[in-house]
């Protein structure tokens, strides 16, 4: 293999050509290590998703200003659409997995989310030529603009947004784990790799977010929004025709089950709600054997469910004692739920980056020389660039020394390195609301607080800690959950699982502007009183805001910590 020779890793001729059980080359035939799999498959995936995410965060980095301006939306509106869109893309890949696994195949997922992908970003595209044209008569000297296109323009521009958010929530499910899937995890060099993949997947999509933070907010804020929006078109096409030159070196799974595995877990809870209330499980049936098709410690969990294998009239022939694996599963996405629902909060400050953050990089001094200042929305780049500085020494001095002492092949369980972002997430508010009290304090010593299109006369060098911390804390809990949520799934449910990683961040976003929403409204009297979201962040309080969502995070985590010191993972592993 490639990568093991670059990396000076021997391999062995049998090892090389043996067959990777269930899966099947390009030509339908038993994939071999030799000629399938591994890195060499990997890295057209991971490249095609470097190129996906430059697409997509070329519009979501920067859309909060976009809608600010040319869409001429307040800043609460503004952020709470940015969140709802986020939202929508991130939890689609819900309902789109099922498709992915049950029908269409992860593969075939992908082509067409990449079609339809830069379908969506082709018609904003021409959305934002209709609404240049109709802005091409609104100037204002201090660069934010405000006018009012018409309602079809609107309309026009939020379907193709949407348009994106449908073809992102499939391709980045099935992008992750097809990426995953390369490698055999019963081999142990290719389960080391698969630890590694998802390090380096994260490393090289974010030095495509990196080039995409950098370039495309400065063209859409000081050139145009038409070309600001058209590279990241061709971006999408460039992540599609890479996909498709790899297609020849990928594995491809094989069916087991001609029924949908989604269903047929489905089917468990829906018998065990029906008999709820019918049968009583005796104390002594693990004792005495009548649960024996299960696992001891399956067993004692989520006890309701075996209420089922005990029911003498159940009218599903497919949840008796026989499909007790199918139990199993079902206890372990249900056990899954607990941590999906402790790491919503996390979800909730991890979308700030790109609304809040960036609107208050817009009123403070971007100067970098004479002449020239770098666009608010670019800083989020530090995020990526402390993500791809950070990941090497992650994974090849950090795991290394924490196997030392804990024996583990990953160094840290995925657990300890989920809290440990968390926590840092936490410490990232803390700072940020610490900074947004000195910019209110230096807009009233300037005597700033009515003139909001006036330069804040502080370095916008202060944001840049909260946001390496972000990406500090997404080195840990970002790519913790995406292994956490792809290895504790059933293997048919992998989409899944990745699904539900995303699913997180998608909740958050809807969270988030359900919070914004309610303070927007408990805040803004009729007497006068200013409210935390005001459009003149001068009068504004995020600060306040800042600190009721580092307060969020401090419960969290210790609900966090509380539910998951006694997890049982579903390998035998214990935190």
């Amino acid at each position: 293999m490639a990568i093991n020779a670059l990396l000076g890793r021997p391999q062995s001729p049998l090892r090389e050509e043996a067959v990777v059980p269930r899966t099947f080359d390009y030509n339908g035939r038993p994939a071999k290590r030799s000629t399938s799999g591994g890195w060499r498959a990997a890295w057209f995936i991971v490249g095609a998703a470097a190129a996906e995410r430059i697409a997509y965060f070329g519009i979501e980095v920067n859309l909060v200003n976009y809608l600010t301006g040319r869409l001429g939306q307040s800043t609460a509106m503004a952020a709470k659409n940015v969140n709802t869109w986020f939202g929508v893309t991130a939890l689609l890949p819900l309902v789109l997995t099922f498709v992915a696994d049950c029908y269409v195949g992860r593969y075939r997922t992908i082509v067409a989310a990449s079609l339809l992908y830069v379908l969506g970003l082709g018609l904003l595209t021409i959305s934002a030529v209709y609404t240049s044209q109709s802005h091409s008569n609104c100037q204002n000297t201090e660069k934010i603009e405000s006018c009012s296109p018409s309602r079809s323009q609107v309309l026009f521009c939020f379907f193709s947004l949407y348009l994106v958010a449908v073809a992102g929530g499939g391709y980045k499910t099935c992008n992750q784990a097809f990426g995953a899937d390369q490698f055999d995890e019963e081999d142990p060099e290719e389960g080391k790799e698969k630890s590694s993949y998802f390090n380096w997947s994260s490393f090289c999509i974010c030095i495509g977010l990196s080039v995409s933070t950098l370039t495309l907010s400065y063209i859409q804020d000081n050139l145009n929004w038409v070309l600001g929006f058209g590279i990241p078109c061709i971006a999408m096409v460039v992540a599609l025709l890479l996909f498709l030159i790899g297609t020849n070196t990928y594995r491809y799974s094989i069916e087991r089950d001609e029924k949908s595995p989604i269903m047929r877990i489905c089917k468990v809870f829906v018998e065990a709600a029906r008999i709820w209330r019918t049968t009583s499980l005796p104390e002594n049936a693990i004792e005495e054997g009548a649960l024996g098709a299960l696992s001891h410690q399956g067993s004692q969990e989520c006890q309701f469910l075996n209420k089922v294998l005990l029911e003498p009239n159940s009218p599903e022939e497919d949840v008796k004692v026989g499909s007790a694996t199918e139990f199993e599963k079902a206890k372990e996405i249900l056990r899954l739920f607990s941590i999906w629902s402790i790491c919503l909060v996390y979800g909730v400050v991890l979308v700030q980056s790109s609304t809040f953050f960036t609107k208050q990089g817009m009123t403070m001094d971007r100067s970098v020389w004479s002449g020239f200042d770098i666009t608010a929305a670019s800083l989020q780049v530090c995020i990526s660039l402390s993500i791809v500085l950070f990941v090497p020494i992650y994974d090849r001095i950090f795991i290394p020394m924490a196997r030392k002492f804990t024996n583990k092949p990953s160094g840290i369980t995925m657990l300890q390195r989920i809290g440990t972002g968390i926590f840092i997430s936490s410490i990232s508010m803390v700072i940020a609301a610490l900074v947004e009290t000195k910019r209110l304090k230096t807009t009233q010593d300037h005597g700033l607080i009515d003139m909001p299109y006036a330069t804040v006369p502080m370095r916008v060098w202060w944001l840049v800690p909260q946001y390496i911390l972000f990406g500090l804390s997404e080195v840990f809990a970002v790519v913790g959950l995406q292994e956490f949520f792809y290895d504790q799934v059933p293997n048919e449910l992998r989409s899944a699982g990745v699904s539900l990683y995303l699913s997180i961040f998608g909740v958050g976003s809807f969270l988030s502007s359900f919070l914004i929403s309610a303070i927007e409204k408990a805040t803004e009297g009729g007497d006068g009183q200013e409210g935390w979201f005001n459009d003149n962040l001068n009068r504004a309080h995020l600060n306040y805001f800042y600190w009721l969502l580092s307060g969020f995070s401090v419960v969290g985590f210790a609900a966090y910590m509380h539910f998951t010191i006694s997890y049982t993972y579903n390998k035998g592993g214990l935190l």
